[in-house]
């Protein structure tokens, strides 16, 4: 692949400074200074043998009866989010709904207004004053937001790894020497939990179940259709909170690394003769029967936590927003969740502007990427072809609609990934010091591809986001260092070398290997 020409000054990232105050909502007018503590009555002593959870349940039994601000939040049609009040329809998220009344999906929709009461420099400084504490439940990347995610549920009800807070990686040298690039990132979502950005969705949602049992709600367990890494996340959390876990696996199409997560976890597996469409078809029938709750991504539940990382983002920057950022694309939840974020730290004052968002798919699934290159004029379902790129391996998106309003509103693009592409991308970003999954190497693909075509600039702030570990999907790496994977080139192949066991041998090897670097 041919390499642009390196963009000559390197770009210094800033260094972001985390503000180290005390703050709460209260009743104020809008007010860049934070309120003062919530109450003035005396705080309890906290012992020494107190855990994080008792501290925080101390700390509120002193602060509840103080008036302020209430933060609340409830289910929307989907198609009544640019104007809530166009709809009657809302629902309680205390209410098991997935859907509206016409079959649309639904969105969690927050009372701005209450929000709007702090403006963004406050907002700002609350957020980072959480970052790398321990104080429950805010040492979580997610729950550092909660007034933004679940304002309502109560501390002692959240299930939570402290997970988020995850590396952007400033992608020097890969930026550089492929990209003619300076200022390339890439947001490392794997790092999380259970190695994948599924945990952020499903801290939210598993919470949220936990809330519901204790008010005898009918939820016996929790479901889902899956690819492996909803499985993980889902299985850990449930796990966390002993609450029974159920998935449904589409039969020898996930890696051994993803199907082990779940088992080891105590889910109950069920491995079916299908895709992940059919999966995610059963699972939907299953829930609608039984007091099983649903956990995909058609629950907008998920998406609260998952929009947490496009904060993150701009806390990383110093709350500079970036010119673009790449998500992979599947079932499509996770480029909508993105957009909230950003959407409503721009509607709350924290920036003024939002990023270009891309969706990346692969090739071998992408109904997305074909309806985008039509212009926007017909939606069609495919059948989803094998692609290395599995957790996106699905042909008919729930989330379609949630994603084209977010590139829409974002002036966003879709770009597509052939298998060979992804594979080579990926390795060219191992080669560099990541070690990433193949749906970042898809993310890469659709960022080089757009590189060529000076759509993005040499100078363009941008993130690509990596939504699973490397260490998930090696098999497939082995495959392509191996030269093992049928009609492929492997370009970047890098098999061990076979040599005799004697000095000799050794070093010709060697004075070979160095000479060709020398060059």
């Amino acid at each position: 692949m041919a390499a642009f020409a390196l963009f000559s000054s390197a770009h210094v990232a800033p260094k972001p400074y985390i503000h180290f105050i005390k703050a709460s909502a209260s009743d104020l007018p809008k007010t860049s200074v934070p309120p003062p503590p919530l109450s003035t009555q005396p705080q309890p002593p906290l012992k020494p043998h107190h855990n994080i959870r008792e501290e925080a349940r101390l700390l509120n039994a002193v602060t509840s009866t103080t008036h302020h601000p209430r933060f609340t939040a409830k289910y929307v049609p989907f198609a009544a989010i640019s104007d809530p009040s166009s709809s009657d329809e809302s629902y309680s998220l205390d209410e098991i709904v997935y859907r509206s009344q016409s079959g649309s999906l639904l969105d969690v929709h927050h009372d701005m207004s209450a929000l709007k009461h702090f403006d963004g420099a406050y907002w700002r400084n609350l957020f980072d004053s959480r970052v790398g504490k321990t104080t429950w439940p805010f040492g979580s990347g997610v729950w550092s937001k909660k007034e933004w995610v679940l304002p309502e549920i109560d501390d002692d009800d959240i299930i939570s790894a402290f997970e988020g807070n995850s590396n952007l990686f400033w992608a020097e040298r890969y930026g550089k020497h492929f990209l003619g690039m300076n200022d390339l990132w890439v947001k490392h979502c794997g790092i999380s939990h259970t190695g994948s950005f599924k945990d952020l969705g499903m801290t939210v949602l598993v919470s949220q179940v936990n809330r519901l049992r204790k008010m005898n709600k009918p939820v016996v367990g929790v479901g889902c259709a899956s690819t492996g890494d909803t499985s993980a996340a889902l299985s850990a959390y449930c796990a966390a909170a002993g609450i029974p876990s159920i998935v449904f696996l589409p039969a020898n199409r996930i890696s051994m690394a993803q199907l082990v997560q779940p088992i080891a976890n105590g889910a109950f597996v069920l491995s079916i003769d299908t895709d992940f469409d059919g999966c995610m078809q059963l699972i939907r029938e299953v829930t609608a029967e039984l007091p099983i709750y649903l956990a995909n991504s058609l629950n907008s539940l998920r998406l609260e936590g998952q929009k947490t990382a496009a904060v993150e983002i701009l806390q990383q920057f110093d709350w500079e927003v970036p010119d673009w950022v790449i998500v992979p694309g599947g079932n499509l939840g996770n480029i909508y969740a993105f957009y909230k974020g950003f959407a409503m730290c721009k509607e709350l004052g924290l920036v003024d502007r939002i990023p270009r968002l891309v969706c990346a798919q692969a090739a071998n699934a992408n109904p997305l990427y074909l309806y985008f290159k039509s212009g926007w004029n017909e939606f069609k379902p495919v059948k989803a072809n094998t692609t290395f790129a599995s957790a996106i391996q699905i042909g008919d998106p729930v989330s379609i609609d949630r994603a084209v309003y977010a590139l829409k509103n974002s002036n966003g693009i879709v770009e597509e990934a052939t298998e060979e592409e992804l594979m080579d991308a990926m390795a060219q970003a191992d080669s560099t010091g990541m070690f990433t999954c193949p749906h970042t190497g898809v993310a890469l693909t659709a960022l080089i591809k757009l590189r060529r075509s000076g759509v993005i600039g040499p100078t363009d702030r941008t993130v690509v986001v990596s939504t699973a570990h490397g260490l998930k999907f090696t098999q497939s790496k082995i495959d392509y260092h191996s030269n093992d994977i049928k009609d492929m080139a492997c370009r970047f192949a890098n098999p061990p070398v076979q040599v005799k066991a004697d000095f000799g041998s050794v070093m010709d090897v060697l004075k070979k290997y160095l000479l060709s670097k020398a060059h």
